[in-house]
């Protein structure tokens, strides 16, 4: 069934707010819960952190940017977690090595959470007492942390399915994701948008990242975009005509990954006895070629399309039909944490949930945009180099997250998103 669910949204009421900030740290709770111990501190590549450094991350960021500025009196919990659960905020100081979190047995998982339920209660009795010529900021700042939380859920997500997969046990995250849906996937269809001026960008209601403004004019060509994603049994006939093996496809960065990194299939696909296997947050499972291909990167979208005789979207054309259809979908609330067959009638399809689809374009800025004041400049706009915009969030992304202008961004050659493909022309 759809999801679709409520945003943590800067005007609401202080009593409302405070509700929606419990709900959002709980569940960062809840996504752990499946876990032992262990599998809190390992960090199983540098681009992925180890879960319970995501939980203490989230936790700083509301104490560094809420209480330390506006709660009088507050002290930090500890004197070094600002150094140990930085970021990347280089204008509030040293923090640690993204590539050495999993080094850090200390503090443990339950002094985190302990962490955690100090940040918490303090949060609440700030959103009692901020004086009202400052209350409009704590608002917005909350619900910034908040959506910086959903993100870091998703990323939870991402992270504990590369961990469990780099495990030759392969182990099982939950046992009711993943679950054999009855569906079946219908022939790829197109929707035709005539050339014009269109407008793109958030409009200024509601929450959204600085990098979704100022909102726009484009001129468009005349463009198609497929109703649907492409799908694993559509990818492995792109595998099978071997285009893993064909250079003229690929771009110069994408064959020598496929060379230097030994690609032949989406990540964490396996061939065992002739069959293709996939690992999921559910363990190993059967490839369903009904499913949209998932875990491929910019460069094998790329690759895949160019093979196709299309290409991929860019970011205005994705934008401006997904302005068009309800944000609803296959997120992470559903419960099935893993891609699922387009059905139904609905033209397009899938446009919000189950994989976030890889665009042609660059991650830069809009025209006129201008980074957050002070240190939250640093939230997105420092990034805004050599990498490429993904649309429509994924089936691990919560529900309530997401809307039309929301831009995610990721290297070329990731792979260990729930990323996916759509087709253009």
């Amino acid at each position: 069934m759809p999801v679709t669910a409520k945003q943590p949204l800067p005007h609401e009421s202080h009593q409302t707010l405070a509700t929606r900030f419990l709900e959002v740290r709980a569940q960062s709770r809840d996504i752990c819960r499946p876990l032992a111990v262990e599998d809190h501190v390992i960090q199983s590549m540098p681009d992925a952190s180890p879960p319970k450094w995501h939980l203490a991350h989230t936790t700083w960021f509301f104490e560094n940017f809420l209480l330390l500025p506006f709660l009088k009196g507050y002290r930090p919990f500890h004197p070094e977690y600002g150094l140990l659960f930085n970021s990347y905020y280089e204008t509030v100081g040293r923090f640690f090595p993204r590539a050495q979190r999993g080094l850090l047995s200390r503090p443990t998982v339950e002094e985190v959470h302990r962490y955690r339920d100090h940040v918490d209660q303090h949060i609440r009795d700030l959103l009692d007492s901020a004086p009202e010529d400052n209350r409009r900021e704590v608002a917005a700042r909350v619900a910034l942390g908040l959506n910086h939380e959903q993100q870091h859920q998703e990323l939870l997500f991402t992270d504990i399915k590369h961990l469990f997969a780099s495990n030759p046990l392969r182990p099982v995250y939950r046992e009711s994701a993943a679950a054999i849906r009855q569906a079946t996937t219908r022939a790829q269809g197109w929707s035709t948008w005539p050339a014009g001026v269109y407008e793109i960008g958030h409009d200024g209601g509601g929450f959204a990242f600085d990098n979704e403004s100022p909102r726009h004019r484009v001129y468009l060509n005349a463009f198609r975009l497929a109703d649907r994603p492409v799908t694993n049994g559509e990818y492995l006939e792109f595998m099978d005509a071997g285009g893993y093996g064909n250079p003229a496809l690929w771009l110069s960065q994408g064959w020598q990954a496929v060379r230097e990194k030994d690609w032949n299939a989406p990540l964490y696909w396996a061939n065992t006895d002739g069959a293709w296997w996939t690992m999921t947050l559910a363990g190993m499972r059967r490839v369903d070629e009904r499913e949209p291909v998932c875990h491929v990167s910019f460069l094998e979208a790329h690759a895949y399309a160019r093979w196709r005789g299309k290409r991929l979207p860019t970011e205005a054309e994705w934008e401006i039909v997904g302005q068009q259809q309800p944000v609803a979908g296959n997120f992470a609330d559903s419960g099935f944490l893993h891609p699922s067959p387009a059905n139904g009638t609905a033209t397009p399809a899938q446009m919000f949930g189950d994989v976030w689809e890889w665009t042609q374009s660059a991650y830069s800025p809009y025209p006129g945009y201008r980074p957050l004041a002070g240190t939250l400049g640093e939230y997105n706009g420092k990034f805004m180099s050599s990498q490429y915009v993904l649309r429509g969030g994924s089936c691990v992304s919560p529900a309530g997250h997401l809307r039309a202008t929301y831009r995610n961004f990721f290297y070329p050659a990731d792979r260990w998103q729930f990323s996916g493909i759509r087709l253009a022309e």
